[in-house]
Order: C-alpha cells, then structure tokens, then sequence
C-alpha cells in the first residue's frame, strides 16, 4: 500500500473481483452441487423462516445458486422466487421446475418493496464487500413484508489465515481491506467482517436477531441469523 503507482482503484478492483466470482460461479454450476457444505444447520434455519411465514406465503431466495433449498420450501406448501447474477447457476434453478419466478440480479442491485415473507440469503455475504454490506441488508429488509423474517450466513475464516491474506495483499498493492481474501477456495473474493461487526450493520439496519447458530470446523466456519425488523416485533 505503500506505492501509489502499484495500486489499483479499490472501486474497479472489486468490480474486477464481482466479475470474477460470477464467471466462477458460471463454470462451477453444472457441478456445485457434488460440493456440499458438512453441515444440516442450513436446512434446520431454513425450516425455522419457514415456521415464521403464512401456509401459503413466499419466500425470496437471495441469492438461489442451483436451487438447492427450493423443494424444502415447497415442501411445507409455500412457494419460491430465486434471484442469482449468475445466468450458470440460475439455468440449473431453472432446471428444477420449482420456483414460480428468477431472475438474474445481483444483491446490490434488488429492488423488491414488500413483496415476500421471508427472505434467505445462504453462503453469499461472503461474496459482499465491506462497502455494500449495508445496501444489501437494507435491500433484503425491504423485499420482506411487515413481520417477515430473514436468514443470512455469515462465513468465518480463522484470523491466522486472515492476517496472512491481508499482508499478501499488502505485499501485491493491492487495494485490499483486513478481512478480504482473494486466493484459495473464495471464488476470486471472501470477506470476512466478524461477528461485531455484523451485529453492529444489523442494528443500524433495525434488525433483530430472534435465532444464532456457528458451525465450526478445521479453520473455518458457518454463522447463521434469523433476523426480524424491531419496528415489525414491537407491533406483535
């Protein structure tokens, strides 16, 4: 960080990495889903937004990737819209016949007012820099009716690892902040903000944390939330 003429701007330098993830994600879907994560909590948080929303309610799944939860939500006789800005993953999605909408749209960029009963965003926020943490939560808050939930993971990586990635970074000029991660298994870019500093971005965005799990496993790990709006649990 230290020579100006070897650092990027960090704006096109994350759009280089956004770039990168989706073109990822697009080569891996035919295949994603024979890689699946050791653990059964993202089904049980699942089931847990499924018991807060009406019989016949709608569930935003943002981002879907293949559609790997689409049949439990389906199951319980609620119905599924998916969105993902990966066309790769979206057509697999597509492929199950179970969603009664997708469309191809990024975090940053949704825009639904009101229109779901829940909303689950599963093994995504890693792919969110720090500068548009507050933009997605807001716009999933917002896609939910009043009194409807959400379920996030937030991924956690061992702070060795994220103290060494941080210094490659420095070293290369990049224009990298403490906690992102752009070698390994990231797709092109993880962040890893911290349970902190989630639960202050969930409180600014007026959401309350009813449910938290962590799955912990050889350096790396899975947090779940289920959130509601404060505003929507003060009227019950």
């Amino acid at each position: 960080m230290n020579a100006p003429n070897a650092i990027q701007d960090r704006r096109a330098w994350l759009q280089e990495r956004r770039t990168a993830v989706e073109t990822e994600y697009d080569a891996e879907a035919p295949e994603y889903e024979d890689d699946g994560y050791p653990t059964t909590s993202h089904r049980d948080f699942v089931r847990q937004l499924l018991e807060t929303c009406p019989a016949a309610g709608t569930v935003l799944d943002a981002p879907c990737g293949t559609g790997p939860y689409f049949e439990q939500v389906r199951a319980t006789g609620r119905r599924v819209v998916g969105i993902d800005q990966s066309a790769g993953m979206l057509a697999k999605a597509r492929a199950r016949g179970i969603a009664t909408r997708l469309e191809q749209v990024g975090l940053q960029e949704l825009a639904f007012e009101a229109e779901f009963d829940g909303t689950m965003t599963i093994d995504a926020m890693e792919n969110i820099p720090p500068e548009d943490w507050p933009l997605v939560l807001a716009n999933l808050h917002r896609a939910v009716r009043p009194g409807g939930h959400l379920y996030l993971t937030v991924e956690e990586l061992d702070q060795a690892d994220i103290d060494a990635a941080f210094a490659d970074s420095q070293a290369k000029g990049l224009p990298a902040l403490y906690g992102e991660v752009i070698e390994g298994d990231t797709a092109g870019y993880h962040y890893y903000p911290g349970r902190d500093r989630v639960l202050a971005w969930l409180a600014a965005e007026g959401l309350e944390v009813v449910g938290e799990g962590f799955d912990q496993w050889d350096g790396w790990g899975y947090r779940h939330w289920l959130l509601r709006s404060r505003a929507a649990g003060a009227k019950t």
